[in-house]
Formats: C-alpha cells, structure tokens, sequence
C-alpha cells in the first residue's frame, strides 16, 4: 500500500479520493487540515514559512514510508504541496515552474511570449501606490485583482475612476490575507529581474476578455508530453457575469476550437517548464469572432470537476494527480462513466442577509431518491451572516454545491429545478448600516456542513 499525504485534506474528496481504483491500494494521509491550509476559522492563515515547517516535521515522524505528496486546493496548499515533495525528491513539478503558473503577471508575461494573440493587454499596479490612477495605461473598462487570489476574491470589473477607488479600497484592506504567505513562497524561487518585486500585495490590471463561452481543459504534462483529459464549459451570471454558475462536462464546443485549444496549452506547458503534475487552463471562445483568448493556467486540478469525470469518465481525476506524484503515467478511462453528461451547479445569493433556514436532512433524502448520482455540499449554516464568508467572488455568496448527471441538457436542467425545489435556503436580507452587498471584504468564518450520497 502507498502511503499519499494530502495537504488540506477534507472529507468531501477523501471520499472521492478512496472512489480510485485499485481501490484499498493507497492510503491517503492529511498532511495539514483544512484549517489549516485551506480555510482558517479566524480567516487568518499561519505564516506560509510555519506551515512548511509543520507539515516537514509530520512527514519526519510518520512511521512508515512517504510515497507521494498531493494537493488538490488552491493557494497556498497548491504550492506547498510542490515544495514539500521537491523537498523529499519527490516526484512533482519543479517550485519555480509552480510559480511561473501562480504568479499572474509573471505568468502573463510568458503567455504572452509563446501565445501573444491570444493574451489581452495587462499591467502591474501598486494599490499602495500615493496615486495608483497615474501609472495606469490601460483604459477603462478593465479587471483588477490581485497577483495571487483565488475564487475571483477581490477581482473587480472596473468602469471608470470612481469603480477603480472602490475596488482599490476593498483590496487594500483584504489583501494582506494572502498576500504575506505568497511573497514567502517567492522566497523559495528564483525570479527573473522584471518580476522581482513585483509579489502577494501587487495587483495585475487587465484588459476585459469576457466574450463568449468560457471552458476549462483539464490535462496533466508527463515526461515533456501534454495530455488533455477533457474540456468542462464554465457559465456564468450575476453581475458583471463575473459569478460561475455552473460547470458542465463535456464541453460543447465544436472539436475544431477544443483542438486549439489543446495545441495553444501543450505549446504554453512546455514553454513554462511545467512537468509530471496536473493542470488546468481557462479560454474564452467568441463565436461571431472565432476569437479564442487565455484566461489564466492553474498548477493543479479543478477539485470542482472530480465529480463530473467520474460521473462521465468513470474516475475522478484526483487518480491522475495521484498517479503521477507517484512517478507514474497515468492510465486514465475515456467516457466509461454512467452518465454522458455532468454538471457542478453553483447555488447563490446576490445579496448580504442571515441565514435562517438550510435544507433539510428530509429534503436531501427525497432529492437522492430523484437523483441517486447527486452530491450536495453545503457552505452555509443556518444564524450566519453571509458576509461573514470568506474567499467570495465580489458580486455574489455561494451557498451550496450541487452536482448531477444526465442523458442530455434538457435532463439535466430538469434535474436541477427538481433539486432546487428541495434546497431551499431561507434568507433575511439584513437592515443595518453597516450591511454589504460586496462580499471580498469578510474573513471571519466559514461553515462547510459537507453532506454527499454514498459513492
């Protein structure tokens, strides 16, 4: 049996985890939990620093052997990982290719050297700088955020001067969260001279590429080869349709353009040196235009789309990541699942408010009996205020995590009104001063009540 040690291991994908065939040949380990390494219940992150040393210190005292070293969670877990199997020579993706993926300017900058029509216009920007409207090139409209985020937190759709000082303030006073543990972990690599100084509490301006559909290609680079494992269409909604409302899997995008996709990522993987690890790339693609653009690469799986690989594919692709940390290529099935089609439905509120009901233990039950494949995750407790939820895009709350499969679109949306009836989340919209409807700014707690059908 292989001992696998995962950072922020949660119950949820432990679940998924133990779904990888052959079933009972690893042994999956939490490293750091996931308070830890994913959400703090204070919202505050020990120093990343402490955090290596931690998991270093548990990894000496483990009795039996260290097989492989994984992390399916964004930042800092999905660069902790790295380097702690970099650390034992483990296999994995070198730190500094890590960062080349991580860092969003840097990654920009070499994007745009291998794949310059498909990079839109972009900037470094200091929100601490005295006049930060001054060193602007851009012209309005365009999207801030910060160089290291995740879950669009603190990414802003800025219009004109008086949308950039909102958005400049929200950052301010949010991004000392994460900014802190990504400029340690920059410590731990070699920076070219353009990006040197340039780290966790700067932000990249870029100009807005949100045009037509947005999908996600899941694959993974072994031994200098790039492998797609498949496409997962992202839609959006809500303001500015900044807020991911549902990933469906597969995609339905025509072949021509998923192969376009998948020819741009092996020519940008490689150009980033990034090898033996999983990764995803976000595109958009305009139809009327024919104009694909790159939204950004990720050094890790999409924990989100799991569940729809096993729900179409057979497995979830955590197998992926497990095999190649492991030294091995993976062999990974092809539309061997249950269902030809799968979706991740976001369920969200647009405004702040207290939560006085969640759904019942009844009501998930009557929705397994409709829905046998279903999987609910509830990020919500009843009493909490939803500002009080951390790592929100800046235009919507997410209340729970609803995955389903089907034969066909028109199943599956059917399928998803059946479910919403029973998921019913009473909401009281909240009537003091100091209510928000912007969710980037709260860090205090964060309920995750995780409730699945057997799988």
């Amino acid at each position: 049996m292989k001992n696998i040690f995962v950072v922020g291991l949660d119950p949820f994908n432990r679940a998924l985890l133990e779904t990888i065939e052959p079933q009972g040949a690893y042994a999956f380990h939490e490293l750091l939990g996931y308070a830890e390494a994913v959400r703090p219940p204070d919202g505050r992150y020990a120093p990343f620093n402490e955090l290596l040393a931690r998991a270093e210190e548990r990894l000496a005292q483990f009795p039996g052997s260290v097989d492989a070293i994984i992390g399916y969670w964004d930042f800092p877990s999905g660069t902790l990982a790295p380097l702690l199997a970099h650390h034992r020579g483990l296999p994995g993706p070198s730190p500094t290719a890590v960062a080349r993926c991580e860092h969003k300017l840097w990654a920009r900058r070499l994007q745009a050297e291998v794949l310059p029509d498909l990079v839109p216009r972009f900037q470094a920007l200091d929100p601490f700088a005295p006049d930060p409207l001054a060193t602007l090139s851009l012209p309005f409209p365009f999207w801030i955020k910060p160089v290291k985020a995740h879950s669009s937190y603190l990414g802003f759709h800025v219009s004109d001067a008086d949308d950039l000082e909102r958005a400049l303030s929200a950052i301010r006073a949010g991004i000392g969260v994460l900014g802190p543990l990504f400029d340690a972990f920059l410590e731990h690599v070699d920076l070219p001279d353009d990006v040197a100084g340039i780290g966790g509490h700067h932000c990249i301006v870029e100009e807005d590429i949100a045009l037509g559909q947005q999908c996600t290609l899941e694959g993974y680079a072994c031994g200098g080869r790039v492998t797609t494992l498949g496409v997962v269409d992202s839609i959006r909604g809500g303001e500015q349709r900044s807020s991911f409302t549902r990933y469906q899997y597969p995609s339905h995008l025509p072949e021509s353009v998923v192969q376009r996709m998948c020819d741009a990522t092996e020519r940008l993987v490689r150009h980033l040196g990034y090898d033996q690890a999983p990764f995803n790339v976000e595109f958009y693609w305009d139809s009327e235009t024919d104009r694909m653009s790159l939204l950004e690469i990720n050094a890790r799986i999409s924990k989100s789309h799991a569940p729809l690989f096993r729900l179409v594919d057979g497995a979830v692709h955590q197998q992926v990541l497990t095999e190649l940390a492991l030294g091995r290529r993976p062999d990974y099935p092809h539309r061997q699942g249950e269902w030809p089609l799968a979706a991740k439905f976001m369920i969200r509120h647009y405004h702040n408010g207290v939560i006085s009901r969640v759904p019942t233990a009844a009501a998930l039950a009557r929705l397994h009996e409709r829905c046998p494949e279903a999987l609910v995750r509830l990020l919500v407790r009843q009493g909490q205020r939803l500002d009080e939820l951390q790592f929100q895009d800046s235009y919507s709350y997410e209340l729970a995590e609803l995955f389903l499969g089907a034969r066909t679109r028109r199943e599956l949306l059917s399928k998803y009104r059946f479910a919403r009836r029973r998921l019913r989340f009473g909401i009281q919209p909240l009537t003091d001063a100091t209510a928000t409807d912007r969710p980037g700014g709260a860090h205090r707690d964060l309920a995750v009540v995780p409730l699945w059908t057997r799988l």
